[in-house]
């Protein structure tokens, strides 16, 4: 049974040729055209995320109760979320269509057989009857029932929960989701599209690590803190108009304009636009962002894990040398590379470099990276080859070391006296094995690697390269890329405790000869010591280590499987590329830290409101439509710009909380003095009107509020200008509204005379003069240090 109605019948054993192109053409017709996968999030859910949200929904029920009860001016607000969410909604589809393009890129595909040739086709192509082939890191696309399995693993963790990869034997089922992990097999097709797993390929294979970003903890944290402090204080202004027995018209808006001040309601909205716009332009780079939190996240990491070949070194590989120990074994390294079913990067320079017509082996040994050697049996002869340090090599054991530590890529090949069907591969390689050659292959360095080892370096992200390797080859390409080496760890030989594995991993960036677990080992005891830890693979043998990572970056030549669990996929499988993601999300947390101070003093500024102004018979000092028009001034178009703003500075994620704490409290306690002042100056002193006194309360905070962007986003002499120009556009405004007599009346203000312009300049300059006094963070030219 499948997920979703009853799977077709089984109608027995494909063909070893499969279907003929022209049945297949005929079956797809039939069964009609298969939904589109989906890669990335889905329309309904970017609606969902900008629309309804907890603080959406206080603030609806505040506009509806004003809309009801008051004056619907005082509702403003609402169409200030609509705009705000309807911004966020527009660029996330569009960074969702620019995904989906980059992402069609590196869809997973099979290796189907028709009219006896093995070609790549689409998942929408296959039909049932399909032969497809497996070959490590190869990804199920659809159910079906092995025919074939040489030493067969699959990852179903996808599909159970299980971590372990488990051996498939002919005859046994497999689901699409799934994966090879090592071995080969070929399976016979019983369920596509809506009749099998495939459907849900996309979503599953991502949904199970969805690491959050700090930024994504810490504004969760400031979140539920401002929830924690809105109940209570939302309880006691209520209290305090009860027992005053304020009247409901006069009730409503006070209770309005001091509850919807408290809510930062485009905080998480600004940063989810800046997350798709960050996809974006990371997309134009050729890069697939696949969790949308993965370049900030990025920004964060201070250990950068990799492997050697495709990362620092270019994919290619090619036999530069066959060192004979005596006799020419040329032609049974040609026919052992030509007839091995599945062939890696290594065989296939083998076999590029000494052409052989395939033979029809009569057993397989299929590498892996746990056993690390692979063996053939043709004519009745057993061929090996594998890692030379697994064999005695005789006259050939000098020139191995001596090829490693030039950075050379060294495998050894020869015959077994002893049948390679009696042996279990994870046991060890034959015991008897006769060495024949060893073939020395070059792996040529990045032109840009040292360039972007360089820059890591810089940035103080430690290196660490992680490989299956020699320890001395390793060593040799990482010391070329300009990573400092002491002496490497060999991954045979790992401390098994944690603890003690940190400590080792302190002491070096080289770790060679490792398994796929003690990838994942070295990952997690890097995470234990405090680190934040990405990690760069392509193979199989990365996956544990992506799983375990934070933030896993693949490589889009890499296999279907590390594709499927990264949270970045390098399309273009350009390692150059990532330094521009650390720059820019170093530059989103910069920005982001920035205005997410602006937000909270915005809600510091509305606690120190209800806790004075609102526990006291007066008047409160403005209405919702008085806030609506400063939090636009000050805040929303602001951070709006100045969010997605290039900037510079220094880098501190872990800081967050407290750094915007300690700005936003002093910030909005001198906000609230500086419009409680000059209101009830103007209003008991002056002996003005309310209406003349709430709008010396509003000028007062535009003020203050404006002082503050520029102190906080004023840094450096062409962004200071940048930043004075928004500001003095923004006061501009704010004039124009006071000039024009509709929007006068519309928000409730009136045109201000010198007194007015005296009282709320001269509350602003007092309260930041006091602030200025007790933290010079504040003063002119100093506050932006403190943000960064």
């Amino acid at each position: 049974m499948s997920a979703q109605g009853e799977r077709p019948a089984w109608t027995g054993a494909p063909s070893p040729s499969g279907l003929s192109e022209a049945e297949a053409r005929k079956r797809l017709a039939a069964r009609g055209p298969a939904p589109p996968p989906q890669t990335s999030r889905s329309y309904q859910s970017i609606v969902r995320a900008n629309v309804f949200t907890v603080f959406n929904l206080i603030l609806l029920v505040f506009g509806t109760l004003t809309l009801v009860f008051a004056d619907w001016r005082d509702a403003l607000f609402l169409g200030v979320l609509v705009a705000n969410s309807a911004i966020g909604i527009t660029q996330e589809v569009r960074a969702k269509r620019a995904l989906d393009r980059l992402a069609a890129l590196v869809q997973p595909t099979a290796t189907v057989v028709r009219d006896g040739n093995a070609r790549k086709a689409q998942v929408d192509e296959l039909v049932v009857g399909d032969l497809v082939r497996l070959a490590p890191g190869d990804q199920v696309v659809a159910d079906g029932v092995l025919v074939d399995a040489a030493a067969l693993t699959l990852d179903e963790s996808i599909l159970t929960g299980e971590s372990q990869a488990v051996e498939r034997r002919s005859g046994a089922e497999v689901r699409s989701g799934s994966f090879a992990v090592e071995g080969a097999g070929a399976y016979g097709v019983t369920a596509v599209g809506e009749d099998s797993y495939a459907v849900r390929i996309a979503g599953e294979a991502r949904r199970f690590r969805h690491p959050r970003s700090p930024l994504e903890r810490a504004l969760n944290r400031l979140l539920l803190t401002l929830v924690l402090v809105m109940v209570p204080l939302g309880v006691l202004l209520g209290t305090a108009l009860w027992e005053r027995r304020t009247p409901f018209d006069e009730a409503v808006p006070t209770s309005v304009a001091a509850v919807v001040s408290l809510v930062p309601e485009g905080l998480i909205l600004l940063a989810g636009l800046t997350y798709a716009v960050a996809a974006l332009r990371m997309a134009r780079r050729g890069a697939l962002v696949q969790q949308l939190n993965a370049v900030e996240s990025l920004a964060s990491v201070d250990v950068l894990c990799l492997d050697k070949t495709g990362t620092l070194t270019e994919n290619a590989l090619r036999v530069v040398d066959l060192v004979e120990r005596d006799g020419a074994v040329a032609a049974d390294l040609g026919v052992f590379a030509a007839s091995f079913p599945v062939k890696n990067d290594t065989l296939a320079a083998v076999a590029a470099a000494y052409p052989a017509e395939a033979e029809e082996p009569e057993h397989v040994v299929p590498f892996s990276s746990r056993w690390r050697w692979s063996g053939l049996r043709i004519h009745g002869r057993d061929l090996v080859l594998g890692a030379p340090e697994l064999f005695e090599l005789g006259p050939l054991e000098e020139r191995t070391a001596a090829e490693a530590a030039g950075g050379r890529r060294v495998v050894a090949f020869g015959t077994s006296p002893e049948p390679l069907d009696g042996l279990d591969p994870a046991a060890g390689p034959p015991p008897r094995f006769e060495a024949a050659a060893i073939v020395v292959i070059s792996e040529r360095l990045r032109p840009e690697a040292r360039a972007t080892v360089e820059y890591f370096r810089s940035e103080g992200v430690a290196l660490k390269v992680i490989s299956g390797d020699r320890p001395e080859t390793v060593a040799a390409i990482a010391r070329d890329a300009g990573i400092p080496v002491t002496e490497p760890l060999d991954g045979t030989r790992l401390p098994s405790d944690s603890r003690a594995l940190a400590r080792a991993l302190r002491e070096t960036s080289v770790v060679g000869r490792i398994s796929p677990e003690d990838k994942r080992r070295v990952v997690e005891a890097l995470a234990a010591d405090g680190h934040y830890v990405a990690m760069v693979g392509d193979g199989v043998n990365d996956v544990p280590a992506l799983k375990a990572s934070r933030l896993a970056i693949a490589q889009g030549a890499g296999t279907q499987m590390a594709k499927s669990v990264a949270d970045l996929v390098l399309v273009r499988g350009d390692f150059a590329a990532v330094p521009a993601m650390v720059r820019e999300g170093r530059q989103i947390l910069r920005n982001l830290q920035r205005v997410a101070r602006l937000f909270v003093t915005k809600s510091a500024f509305a606690a120190f409101l209800i806790l004075s102004a609102g526990l006291t018979p007066a008047a409160y000092p403005l209405l919702p439509r008085h806030l609506t028009i400063a939090a636009a001034l000050t805040i929303g178009i602001p951070a709006f710009f100045l969010a997605l703003a290039p900037s510079r500075g220094a880098f501190r994620g872990p800081q967050f909380l407290r750094d915007v704490s300690a700005f936003a409290l002093p910030a909005g306690t001198a906000a609230g003095l500086g419009v409680l002042s000059s209101y009830w100056f103007a209003l008991y002193v002056l002996d003005l009107p309310v209406d003349e006194a709430r709008t010396v309360a509003t000028t007062a905070l535009i003020a203050i509020g404006l002082y503050f962007v520029l102190v906080l986003e004023a840094s450096g002499r062409r962004r200071g200008a940048a930043v004075s120009t928004l500001v003095l556009a923004l006061a501009a405004g704010y004039a124009l509204v006071l000039a024009w007599p509709w929007s006068r009346e519309f928000f409730a203000l009136v045109w201000p005379s010198a007194a007015m312009l005296a009282t709320a300049a001269g509350g602003s300059a007092m309260v930041l003069t006091g602030l200025w006094l007790a933290d010079p963070r504040f003063a002119p030219g100093r506050a932006h240090v403190a943000a960064e």
